[in-house]
């Protein structure tokens, strides 16, 4: 509310005209706050940005695998020389990579969610300061607009026509009056007017707080990748154990070999049977999506999202704040019924000096139409996105008294109005138009909107975003549907659509007709693209029936009105401007305000799935086949034909290489459900045959070798085999072949080759080809297997597709 001086006609400063000044509350001062901060009551909630570095350190050292290894690797220190320790130094390696990826990621995380963070609006000492959250003591007065979150618990001091969504906190869609004396609880957030409150719990005390920590209580993004990998690995460590009993048997109680080569053939059985360098590369990938999306000032607040963008096949957009700019212009002022327009405009810049936060609207309107009449404002109604329009009853000074409506043309007009063929005409240009009607009736009534006098159209021009129509053509060349879902006209919203190129923004419908019910919503949904006047709630009910056809849906937006949808989307995406509530219930934070930069985490996202999808193959590949192998050997009653060397040197070649390059590159595939299934598809039939085409070619060198060093060489016959097998997968996992990729491959089996040639190379890994036909045979057996591999994944890809 307002009050100004009422000016004599000398020029003199008469006395004020309305209600005493009332007194604002200080809050706090300097030393009361200093004696709070002494005596610990601070919000001193961590902003949850990413894992502590303990966690991080703790995730990946004290691991299931880990520790099986670790076992391994120290029997292995003690009976075996240094070369058969290798796969020891080579998981401390994987490790430390993975610790140093995710403190790169971490330090990337908390740089940007400090720029990122809600600053509330503290009053002490008599003055208003934004301040961090956790710089907040207990009695502090804290003041609150529309849009901004209540960051602790609380008592209302101050409040304004105050309205508080606690959706996401109590399920009650309505938005709650509040007044002074009512409780606050953090968590809410404000939908119109405004006020100020005073903490009486902060920290871990405050209401959200002992829910969760506050940005993920509403929302933890599912992922698949990692609930795959969780179910993959599960399954292989119930595998891994019968299985290595059999071959500690085998090897230590059967066979008559000696006791440290039998131990140490035992480690090459069970150690190959672990992926462990599959986890790794997981983290390590969502960590450098991480670092690269950052250095795009995109806050990704909860890592998984990376992949949930990959998987939307429907985005969401708000018009305004992600097609068009926030700010606006005034074009056109039309007085109706024959209104003065002198006096319009005098309307509406006390209309704009009376609300102490003005939307884009009003403030395009304050700033072409300046208060600079003497009226005092005696009530307002701030706007509000569920009724779509605000007001204000005036004294306007002259012993007259008015109320005004400044808000949405056919939300505020009957049906049929003659001004409303004149508003289409203007909204089908893309313009926005807002009414301004003067009502008999009290600004509280229920009925204040009924039969206003429209006495002005006011027109402005949206700004779209430059970035807007490329972004536009991104989704639809990579068949992603985008429904723009706006609080404006139909018609209008249409237009902008239709400026940007966006495919089917020529139909448009009218959110207010939607049906109610949700499968007949979907199928207006799935049919239109462009959507005015939808309410709050309409958007929470639009995703939920998007996702009740099978729709992966993102939404973004910037406004307190977009708070419910962007909670319950699979992936909710805020504006780095956007309101307090909006940033902290979204899984992603476009820092910098452009949506342009959707493309790039949609991308980052398809990168990450796509290749660790690919990368699966390799590792699991050989899971399968060292379980088989085992299997095989257990049943045959022969020594186990590798040591961990070689075990070693394959794994490094043909799987620890090239996945890490293979996780990193490029990778544009759209991502697909069904991640386990799309990888057993085609490591169960790899690792089989390269089970089968090994054990082959060490039976075949059993019966061709014999005498001392037959070990040997028949180990060196049976890793020749499974060398090439195994690099026949790598082959087909590298398709499409790019020069790199190629060239990858190409350096991978001229490492193996090169171990074959040179002398100390051989005798550090064992390996050691002797005579001719034993060797060519392992290539021809290789061959037929590499053949078999072709034949059978092509056949599964038509059989099971993806």
């Amino acid at each position: 509310m307002t009050q100004r001086a009422k000016i004599d006609t000398d020029g003199s400063r008469a006395e004020a005209v309305g209600p005493p000044v009332v007194h604002r509350p200080a809050g706090l001062t300097s030393a009361e706050v200093a004696e709070r901060v002494a005596r610990g009551e601070v919000n001193d909630v961590p902003v949850r940005s990413s894992r502590s570095t303990t966690d991080i350190v703790r995730a990946n050292v004290f691991t299931r695998f880990n520790a099986i290894i670790g076992v391994l690797w120290a029997i292995m220190l003690i009976v075996a020389p240094i070369q058969d320790s290798l796969f020891g130094f080579v998981i401390i390696a994987n490790t430390g990579i993975g610790i140093i990826q995710e403190l790169r990621a971490k330090k990337t995380l908390d740089g940007l969610a400090v720029i990122g963070e809600a600053k509330p609006t503290v009053r002490r000492d008599g003055l208003a300061a934004e301040l961090s959250t956790s710089e907040i003591v207990l009695g502090d007065l804290i003041e609150l607009g529309p849009g901004d979150k209540v960051v602790v618990d609380g008592e209302v001091a101050e409040a304004d026509s105050l309205e508080i969504d606690e959706s996401l906190l109590t399920g009650e869609a309505d938005p709650v009056v509040k007044k002074p004396g009512d409780r606050m609880m953090s968590g809410s957030f404000v939908v119109a007017g405004g006020g100020a409150f005073t903490a009486t719990k902060v920290g871990r005390e405050a209401y959200a707080a002992q829910l969760a920590e506050e940005a993920s209580r509403f929302t933890l993004v599912h992922s698949e990748l990692r609930t795959g990998i969780s179910t993959i690995l599960k399954y292989v460590t119930w595998m891994m154990i019968p299985t290595a009993i059999g071959l500690v048997i085998s090897q230590l109680v059967v066979k008559d070999n000696n006791f440290k080569d039998a131990v140490a053939r035992t480690v090459g059985g069970i150690v190959p049977m672990i992926p462990e360098g599959l986890v790794l590369l997981t983290s390590v990938a969502f960590a450098i999506g991480v670092v690269r999306l950052g250095r795009k000032q995109c806050l990704v607040q909860e890592l998984p999202a990376i992949e949930g963008l990959a998987r939307v096949d429907v985005v969401c957009l708000d018009k305004t704040g992600t097609l068009t700019e926030g700010g606006m212009d005034v074009t056109e002022l039309r007085p109706l019924n024959g209104g003065d327009e002198t006096y319009v405009r005098k309307v509406l810049g006390a209309l704009g000096e009376s609300d102490p936060r003005p939307n884009a609207s009003l403030q395009a309107i304050i700033d072409a139409y300046p208060d600079t009449v003497e009226w005092r404002c005696t009530e307002a109604l701030p706007f509000s996105s569920a009724r779509k329009y605000s007001g204000a009853a005036f004294s306007e000074g002259d012993g007259e008294n008015s109320t005004w409506l400044l808000g949405a043309p056919d939300v505020l007009l009957k049906a049929g109005d003659p001004v409303l063929a004149e508003i289409d005409h203007l909204n089908e240009q893309g313009l926005r138009v807002l009414l301004l009607a003067r009502t008999a009736h009290e600004l509280d009534s229920p009925e204040v909107a009924t039969d206003a006098r429209p006495t002005a159209l006011v027109v402005l021009e949206q700004r779209l975003r430059p970035d807007a129509a490329d972004t536009l053509a991104y989704f639809a060349d990579q068949n992603v549907a985008t429904k723009v879902i706006s609080g404006d006209n139909a018609v209008s919203v249409g237009a902008v659509a239709g400026k940007l190129a966006m495919p089917g923004a020529e139909h448009t419908v009218d959110a207010r007709h939607l049906p109610t019910d949700r499968e007949e919503m979907a199928k207006v949904l799935d049919e239109n693209a462009v959507f005015g006047r939808v309410t709050p709630q309409q958007k929470r009910d639009m995703v939920a029936a998007l996702q009740s056809h099978g729709h992966t849906v993102a939404m973004t937006g910037d406004g307190v009105n977009d708070v419910l949808a962007l909670k319950d989307a699979d992936i909710g995406v805020s504006m780095g401007s956007g309101s307090e509530a909006t940033r902290a219930v979204a899984q992603i934070v476009l820092l910098n305000n452009s949506f342009a930069t959707l493309p790039s985490v949609v991308a980052e996202g398809r990168r990450v799935i796509g290749n660790i999808t690919r990368v699966a193959t390799l590792f699991l590949t050989k899971t399968v086949y060292s379980v088989l192998l085992a299997v095989l050997v257990v049943c045959s009653q022969v020594e186990y034909p590798f040591l961990p060397r070689h075990l070693t040197l394959l794994s490094t070649l043909t799987i620890g290489i090239p996945a890490f390059f293979l996780a990193l590159a490029p990778n544009k595939e759209r991502a697909k459900p069904n991640f386990v299934r799309r990888v057993m598809r085609y490591a169960i039939p790899g690792g089989v045959i390269a089970a089968a085409a090994t054990f082959t070619t060490y039976l075949l060198a059993r019966h061709h070798y014999s005498g001392e060093g037959a070990l040997e060489a028949e180990t060196s016959a049976a890793t020749l085999t499974l060398f090439l097998v195994s690099m026949w997968v790598l082959a087909i996992i590298a398709r499409p072949y790019t020069w790199w990729r190629l060239t990858l491959v190409a350096t991978m089996g001229g490492a193996f080759l090169l171990v074959l040639v040179v002398p100390w190379l051989q005798d550090f890994f064992a390996l050691k080809l002797v005579g001719t036909t034993m060797p060519w045979a392992a290539v021809l057996i290789a061959a037929a297997g590499g053949l078999l591999l072709e034949v059978t994944w092509r056949w599964v890809s038509r059989r099971f597709p993806a």
